[in-house]
């Protein structure tokens, strides 16, 4: 399963999912993503937009599906294993960003974590 069009909007998707696993969106994490979305998208995106469609996708998802999301996102956006420890790093850091981090959200990590290491 993939519903993304780009690798980009992909790890958008993860950067709300990791910010949603201790079941809040904390302002800190979402001011995170949204800097390090100036890393993924071209100078002039909107990025407040193209955040608010992210969360809105990801509210909207089968979150019993994310696994197998995941692994097929990461085998149809093949060729971007160079950028494998600044995703896992993206995310750790959003994670981290309100200064807490709970059961949730390190075991949402843990998955990603492995996840990635086997697919990118």
């Amino acid at each position: 399963m993939v519903i993304h069009s780009s690798f980009e909007d992909f790890l958008l998707f993860l950067y709300v999912h990791i910010s949603k696993a201790d079941d809040s969106y904390d302002p800190k994490e979402l001011k995170t993503i949204e800097e390090k979305m100036k890393d993924l998208y071209p100078a002039g995106t909107d990025f407040e937009k193209k955040l608010y469609l992210a969360i809105r996708t990801y509210n909207t998802f089968d979150k019993t599906r994310i696994q197998e999301l995941t692994i097929d996102s990461l085998q149809h956006f093949r060729g971007h294993a160079d950028k494998k420890l600044k995703v896992i790093s993206d995310l750790f850091d959003i994670m981290n960003a309100d200064g807490k981090v709970d059961e949730g959200e390190r075991q949402s990590l843990n998955e990603l974590n492995k996840t990635i290491n086997s697919y990118l």
